[in-house]
């Protein structure tokens, strides 16, 4: 099968016919367990064995798609074997209009030489497609629906969409094709008379042809559409009277080129020096007769001159040649294969003419259309030649032929094509005078038609024989076409075209019958039968094409499942079929080419944009697979160059009890950052075991799916389930992507709640995860305020996307604005770039520079230096080596007593937030000043200040799934309290615990640590610095600091980052992975 689940297949329903039934034997009760997702073999091989790939019908059909468990009979669609399903639509397509309607024209006017490469060329395209597509029908069950089904399950639902459309149009406009020829022999060679338009002059003759192409040409789609809707049985009946038709005036043609060797049929035809002349209006091939004892001008007289009489006043050229009566089949024995074999192409409105009379031309003498000539109806060429002919070797079998049927009714298609066409065309060469041959319509030889001419034992006998031939033909393609557009509509692959797939309840189509007739109704109204041939020419060469491409992947590819029982094809000669299709598009018309290309180009965009999702584990997905797994090889382990670094993110995102995922606004910002065509992979961590978490985790990652599908996130999603939060996070920065495609980039949420657990877990993990962000050489974003984010709905009509440029990381900074303002959300805020200058710094050259800089960066953005004491900046460079304490120890030193602790933890809060940033290099040095009297060693300062942040209404809570990106939508109240002697004697004297003295007065006597003051008091500077230029800035990037290398100091780390980031709306806080990732250089 195709993989669809809705299709009967063994290998899919098969465990269904096992579902309630409990196993009783004994000897396989090892097995007994696994019964319901691994049946018995003895099981599985009788639903092969039962297995049949027609189609549905549609009852089936709407049962399955309404899961219906209920078991009915099914009502099957009528059979076709290899003879009715294939063999003789084939026949009946090749020889039917263009054999006997235009192939001795095309000889007449290409030559036997040309003519025979031509239909060598069209011949060895369908022989080759013909091999191709035995291989891919033989190579296991593919369910009916003839090249549809096989492009579609070999290159993929978009190619098969494509593709099968334009051939349901190709077959569609040659049912219309076939209807013309069907009126034009009608109106031509059996009822002339039955014209219901009539010219009044021989200029009007063509468009009054067309008219009357127009009117029965509907009436006759009408009855064959009819018909076809009757049932298809009905057709089949038809079609075993047409076959012997089609026979019979094949017999007839060869016997009367065998009888003309000997003894050939009188066609004369009547020339004016070499000109042609046709047969209406006159009977004797003569200027004069006598009548009585007097000599008049005969009918043909009257026609070039005045009146019958002698003295008339005549066409010069008339005057000037005299008339000449030949053979117009002068028989295979003639000789005549010379004259005849090499091209003689007309312009249109040019006379028919034989090569080799004399002829004496009247200077300056226009011909009048009026005259009794043969005149050319349109100019010919190759090109348009080949475009003409070739819907004559084509010939589709019908989407009810099983693919057996196919693989071995198609291939002897070609060479029964072949071989009558070829023999054809050198026998009309040798056996019917050229200027016969160039008359398309038979007027030299009384309006017959020009291949009845040669026929035995009567014309009569080709022209019933191809009218039957073409009326066959033409129910044919109304039968093949609605059934093919039914195909297509029931897999769901073309959203608007679903209503086509219902239809009788043997499955039989309605609806796309009805819609097959008014497109076929379109050709219809082109009416001629030359302009309709190139058209369907385009498309059935287009599907010849993919099917030669689907066999030439699969060989190359030699995917496991690409085994053929047919065994003589190669992918060369599919790769030759495929590039003498192509080139036979833009022979027949280049203008045609590109809109048939156009046309299947649009349908397979819309299929890949709105179609439904179909895995048919078709060649191109294997050939994506082949392609990616190549590149993956040749790509490099190491670390791209600077040149090729592009943002690959590892986004992590918490799920909620329902497994849907808390903060969709992270994701968001990450498709808002897909203009660096980078990988993407989300992932997140559940804890647990794997066999008891497994569902769990198939819903999460769904769940993901989802939003990265709304979110228009391309890449990956990945869940992993651990033992513990802090383990899967480290497998995942570990161990996603594969080869050199790894990520570089963790997007992850600020844990904005990390105050509120009881154990403190959340904001380890985060710290952690920074830790081995930073020993994996990764970059690090953090988005604080992540609720705050705008999704990809909203629009910025103005404003600022700021960048603090406070130590150098590699450049991270400077391309994520860039990138951000690619995308619609941000498209329209400017880019502000501040950075910090120490007092002794020139500010004003430090401006210029970094405007150069950027300009070689290429990037667009304002520039601004801001100047701050050294105090506020020297914590950033000694980050690394300043070591800080755990609040538990402050406290300790305070000597406050366990419920005390526990009383200050819930009631003590902060305005301030803090963020330390990672310091510049060892060599970089800056003085710290802080001033003697704030942290003097010998002094004790009444009013020393002792900062502590916690949240005021701070809950304790335990979540097991709390992860890094973890953030809360409501801001905690905050306050902020300086302690001093007189409060903390106010609060010791709440306490119900007994405090010493000795307690007391060390807490007096305590000092705050001096690095904690000094880094508290530069992210409370730089806090107040960036809150003035930037408050109103739609996003803030900010250097990130690292934590402490003491892992003591990990809670004050946390407040720091707080303070540092205080009163901002977003804040997106980046730490670079160490290596440079934006350059100057091309």
């Amino acid at each position: 099968g195709d993989g669809n689940p809705k299709e009967s297949s063994p290998f899919i329903n098969s465990t269904d016919l096992e579902k309630g039934k409990e196993y009783d034997g004994k000897n396989m009760a090892l097995f007994e367990e696994e019964m319901d997702t691994s049946p018995m073999v003895s099981s599985l091989l009788s639903g092969l064995a039962n297995y049949t790939n027609l189609p549905q019908g549609s009852r089936e059909h709407e049962e399955a798609e309404n899961n219906d468990g209920g078991k009915k009979k099914p009502v099957q669609a009528p059979r076709m074997g290899t003879f009715m399903g294939v063999y003789l639509p084939c026949l009946q397509n090749i020889f039917g209009v263009i054999l006997f309607l235009r192939l001795t024209w095309v000889v007449g006017i290409a030559g036997i030489m040309e003519s025979f490469c031509m239909v060598f060329l069209c011949c060895s395209c369908t022989m080759l497609t013909a091999i191709s597509m035995s291989a891919i029908a033989t190579n296991g069950v593919v369910p009916a629906g003839g090249s549809y089904y096989m492009i579609s399950r070999s290159l993929g639902p978009e190619f098969g969409g494509a593709v099968g459309l334009c051939f349901y149009l190709g077959t569609t406009f040659a049912g219309a094709m076939y209807i013309l020829g069907t009126i034009e022999i009608l109106l031509a060679y059996i009822f002339p008379a039955m014209a219901i338009f009539k010219a009044e002059d021989a200029s009007g003759e063509a468009a009054a042809m067309l008219n009357n192409m127009r009117v029965y040409g509907t009436c006759v789609l009408t009855c064959m559409a009819t018909v076809v809707f009757v049932g298809v049985k009905y057709v089949n009946k038809f079609a075993l009277v047409f076959l012997g038709c089609v026979i019979l005036s094949i017999l007839a043609i060869y016997a009367g080129v065998i009888k003309s060797a000997f003894d050939p049929p009188s066609f004369p035809i009547c020339l004016l020096g070499n000109r042609t002349l046709s047969r209406h209006g006159f009977d004797l091939c003569t200027k004069m007769v006598v009548e009585g004892n007097e000599t008049v001008g005969s009918k043909l007289w009257e026609l070039f001159c005045t009146s019958r009489f002698l003295n008339a006043t005549c066409d010069e050229y008339f005057t000037m040649n005299n008339v000449t009566e030949i053979e117009g089949i002068p028989g295979a024995a003639s000789g005549l294969i010379q004259e005849n074999l090499w091209s003689s192409y007309l312009t249109k409105g040019v006379i028919v003419e034989k090569r080799g009379l004399p002829s004496v031309s009247a200077p300056d003498t226009p011909v009048d259309m009026d005259q009794p000539y043969v005149f050319s109806d349109m100019t010919s060429y190759f090109t348009l030649l080949v475009g003409i002919y070739f819907p004559s070797v084509t010939g589709g079998s019908r989407p009810r032929a099983p693919a057996a049927a196919r693989a071995t009714g198609v291939l002897p298609r070609s060479p029964t094509c072949a071989s009558p066409h070829i023999s054809s065309v050198v026998l009309f060469g040798a056996g019917i005078e050229g200027v016969v041959l160039r008359d398309k319509f038979g007027e030299a030889v009384n309006g017959n038609l020009v291949v009845g001419t040669l026929a035995w034992p009567s014309p009569w006998v080709i022209v019933i024989g191809s009218f039957f031939s073409t009326c066959g033909a033409g129910l044919q393609s109304l039968t093949g076409a609605p059934r093919l557009l039914q195909a297509i509509s029931r897999d769901g692959i073309v959203p608007f075209l679903r209503v086509f797939g219902h239809g009788k309840a043997n499955g039989e189509p309605t609806w796309a019958l009805l819609l097959t007739a008014c497109i076929c109704e379109i050709g219809i109204l082109i009416a001629s039968l030359d302009e309709v041939a190139p058209i369907l020419s385009m498309f059935f060469l287009m599907c010849y094409m993919f099917v030669n491409l689907a066999c030439a992947v699969q060989t190359l590819l030699r995917t496991p499942n690409w085994r053929p029982r047919f065994r003589y094809y190669h992918w060369t000669l599919s790769f030759l079929g495929m590039s003498l299709c192509l080139a036979l598009m833009f022979i027949c018309s280049w203008y045609y080419a590109l809109v048939a290309m156009l046309i299947a180009g649009l349908i397979y965009k819309y299929i890949e944009y709105r179609g439904a999702e179909k895995e048919w584990g078709d060649g191109i997905r294997g050939l994506s697979l082949s392609a990616a797994r190549y590149a993956l090889l040749r790509l490099e382990e190491g670390p791209p160059h600077t040149k090729n670094w592009r943002p690959q993110l590892l986004v992590l995102v918490r799920g909620d009890q329902e497994q849907n995922v808390v903060h969709p606004q992270l994701l968001s910002f990450t498709s808002q950052l897909k203009a660096g065509k980078g990988l993407t992979i989300v992932a997140s961590v559940l804890e647990g075991t794997f066999l008891d978490n497994h569902p769990q985790a198939q819903r999460a990652e769904e769940s993901i799916r989802r939003l990265m599908e709304a979110e228009k996130v391309k890449g990956f999603c990945q869940v992993v389930i651990s033992s513990n939060l802090r383990d899967g996070m480290s497998h995942l920065i570990q161990s996603s992507g594969l080869g050199g495609l790894q990520h570089n980039t963790v997007l992850v949420g600020w844990p904005r709640s990390w105050r509120q657990k009881e154990d403190h877990q959340t904001w380890r993990n985060f710290i952690e995860l920074v830790r081995e962000t930073t020993a994996g050489h990764l970059a690090l974003l953090v988005a604080k305020n992540v609720a705050m984010f705008p999704g990809n709905q909203e629009r910025f009509s103005e404003g600022h996307i700021d960048v603090w440029w406070i130590v150098h990381d590699g450049g991270m900074l400077m391309l994520l604005p860039f990138l951000l303002r690619h995308h619609k959300v941000w498209r329209k805020c400017k880019m502000r770039i501040f950075t910090v200058a120490q007092m002794d710094d020139n500010s004003i050259q430090m401006k210029k520079d970094l405007t150069t800089f950027l300009y070689h960066l290429r990037i667009t953005a304002e520039v601004e230096v801001v100047e701050m004491h050294e105090s506020d900046i020297s914590a950033y460079t000694y980050e690394k080596t300043l070591v800080m304490e755990q609040r538990s120890q402050i406290l300790k030193q305070m000597h406050l007593t366990k419920n005390e602790r526990e009383r200050e933890i819930q009631s003590i809060t902060d305005e301030s937030r803090g963020s330390i940033r990672r310091k510049n290099p060892a060599n970089t040095r800056l003085r710290l000043s802080v001033p003697e009297e704030q942290v003097g060693d010998g002094e004790e300062k009444p009013e020393e200040e002792v900062q502590l942040i916690h949240d005021k209404n701070a809950t304790t809570f335990s979540s097991s799934s709390q992860s890094p990106g973890d953030e809360v939508e409501t801001a905690p109240e905050k306050v902020h309290l300086t302690w001093t002697k007189e409060k903390s004697v106010a609060e010791k004297n709440k306490s119900k615990s007994p405090v010493s003295p000795e307690g007391i007065k060390d807490f007096f006597n305590m000092k705050p640590n001096q690095s904690n003051v000094r880094r508290m008091h530069t992210a409370v500077k730089l806090n107040e610095v960036i809150v003035k230029k930037s408050q109103d800035a739609k996003l803030v990037l900010l250097n990130m600091p690292g934590p402490p290398r003491n892992r003591k100091g990990d809670e004050n780390y946390m407040e720091f980052l707080e303070v540092l980031t205080e009163h901002l709306d977003r804040v997106l806080l980046v730490r670079g992975g160490g290596r440079e990732v934006i350059t100057i250089y091309s």
